[in-house]
């Protein structure tokens, strides 16, 4: 089938795949939780990956790890609003401790997607 794009990077598939389990998340466990944090939690997941499949299309490198550094910074809005829901008794720890493990992974892989589009190839 070929190339996919921004489909084919791994880090935007497990983005993409924790976007939609925390609105699956945010559905069943969050029904209480007022919508505002809900929506802002769920707004967050999918900024992910959404700015890196953008920044996956942009046509310079430098383009392109400017969305991936807002990519990660949407990673720490949600690893923040996700904890308020689970301090707020909102969010049940062993979910708040599963989405945080993941969402701390996603963050380091996308610093070193940043670190290896920084990186020029070599010959």
């Amino acid at each position: 089938m070929g190339n996919k794009g921004f489909k084919d990077l791994a880090v935007w598939q497990q983005a993409k795949d924790l976007a939609v389990l925390t609105y699956r998340i945010s559905d069943s466990e969050m029904k209480d939780v007022d919508f505002g944090l809900k929506d802002q939690i769920r707004r967050s997941a999918v900024s992910v990956a959404s700015n890196l499949a953008e920044g996956d299309e942009r046509g310079t490198d430098k383009e392109s790890i400017r969305y991936f550094f807002i990519a990660k910074g949407s990673v720490a809005e949600l690893r923040t609003q996700l904890q308020i829901a689970h301090e707020s008794g909102h969010l049940k720890k062993t979910i708040y401790e599963t989405l945080e493990t993941d969402y701390a992974i996603l963050g380091k892989r996308i610093g070193k997607l940043i670190q290896a589009r920084r990186t020029p190839s070599r010959p």
